[in-house]
């Protein structure tokens, strides 16, 4: 029964630091993860100070992003609403 009791000490003790190292690990990325989100804070506003138009970026940061056929797919079906309600629309 010692004995036991012993290994199940040992397997909880070894199940705790893996959590905490988990726990700390995520925690040191959230740090990362704002540190980045206020780089890309400090490029957008210097962007808008050097007269760029930072929601006209971050449309095409979201385009970027995306499978080139999605892309064309999604650009085709605003070009076929925009034509539908008189919109002039050029994209190409």
């Amino acid at each position: 029964m010692t004995e036991e009791r012993g290994i199940g000490d040992n397997s909880e003790t070894v199940a705790v630091a893996e959590l905490r190292s988990l726990i700390e690990r995520i925690e040191r990325l959230e740090e990362d993860k704002k540190a980045v989100s206020e780089d890309i804070k400090e490029v957008f506003a210097e962007s808008k100070a050097k007269g760029f138009d930072t929601k006209a970026m971050r449309s095409v940061l979201k385009l970027r992003k995306q499978d080139e056929a999605k892309r064309q797919e999604e650009m085709a079906m605003v070009q076929t609403y925009c034509q539908a309600l008189g919109i002039s629309f050029v994209f190409d």
